[in-house]
């Protein structure tokens, strides 16, 4: 995997201790110890494999003498997720009401360019095929990050269910800030469709008429260096086109590493962009528009957009 070799597996282990590795992995990859998983004998015991209905997913990373050690000096990348219901009422009562909650997905900071996203997922849909018998994921993600959204909705065709606001309260940490809001989408994953791109041409959405937000790029002065970001300048929510782009910035974890600096005007460039596109999808999922695709334009710097289409019945 871009020059890497890598095993995926299932976690096993009957020893607490074993899990320990996943707590620290996901420490070092947010950076948040305040929100802490379960201790380890916890987690051993939610293990599908053991008394729960958790799923415990392990990447490692080959070492110089060509094998595999399972220990957390070779732990590149990780997922948690648990079994969940779809309707609340029903609950366990029927097995097609099922669906699995992931949590966590993340790759170690030094391995973060290796690819091992999607396969992660891949790996995550195999498991929970053959072995758990579930169809269906669901999970949260930021909406602003285009990384999460170009696999979630261009690779495995995830449908967003939800815009929820400030989901996790003040959520700190590496790839977040404690004064942003952690807004995010529920999306819902059918593992047993394939998904198709859509048909349409981006060059005919970038006219006027389809542009819901309006930007503009500065340079700043930020943490670490001068760079240049895209500025969110206003909103034009009412368009009425079948098909209707939302931009987001290009790298979101970048604007809110770079903007956390004394100066307010530089340090509210992201907030400015969670409070626009809130109300930029709210207001359009309560017209009737629901996400259809996630690309990339050709342009220099490539900004991120989402694709909203009109759908007759609200669904």
């Amino acid at each position: 995997m871009r020059g890497r070799e890598f095993l995926f597996r299932v976690e096993t282990s009957d020893r607490p201790a074993d899990y320990l590795k996943y707590e620290r992995l996901r420490n070092a990859i947010w950076d948040f110890s305040e929100d802490a998983l379960p201790g380890s004998r916890n987690m051993m015991s939610e293990n599908y494999l053991h008394d729960g209905s958790s799923l415990f997913i392990g990447v490692f990373a080959r070492d110089d003498r060509g094998g595999f050690p399972l220990d957390e000096a070779r732990l590149a990348g990780f997922s948690y997720g648990f079994v969940g219901l779809r309707d609340k009422a029903a609950g366990f009562r029927d097995a097609a009401n099922l669906w699995f909650y992931s949590q966590y997905a993340g790759v170690r900071p030094e391995f973060e360019h290796c690819g091992l996203g999607v396969p992660i997922k891949e790996f995550q849909k195999k498991i929970l095929l053959e072995a758990f018998g579930i169809g269906a994921v669901v999970c949260t993600y930021d909406p602003l990050t285009g990384v999460n959204a170009h696999r979630n909705i261009g690779r495995f065709g995830m449908e967003i269910l939800e815009y929820r606001e400030d989901t996790y309260g003040a959520f700190g940490g590496r790839l977040n800030r404690t004064d942003i809001p952690s807004d995010r989408f529920f999306a819902y994953w059918d593992l047993k469709r394939e998904p198709t791109r859509p048909a349409f041409e981006l060059e005919s959405l970038l006219e006027p008429g389809h542009a819901v937000v309006r930007s503009s790029d500065t340079e700043i002065v930020g943490k670490t260096r001068a760079c240049r970001l895209e500025i969110f300048e206003g909103l034009d929510p009412n368009l009425e086109a079948d098909l209707l782009l939302v931009r987001i910035p290009s790298d979101y974890y970048e604007m809110l590493r770079e903007t956390d600096t004394a100066d307010e005007r530089v340090r509210r460039i992201p907030l400015d962009w969670r409070l626009g596109t809130r109300t930029a999808f709210q207001t359009l999922f309560r017209r009737g528009y629901r996400v259809f695709d996630f690309v990339l334009s050709g342009e220099n710097p490539k900004p991120n957009f989402y694709v909203l289409k009109r759908v007759q019945d609200g669904r």
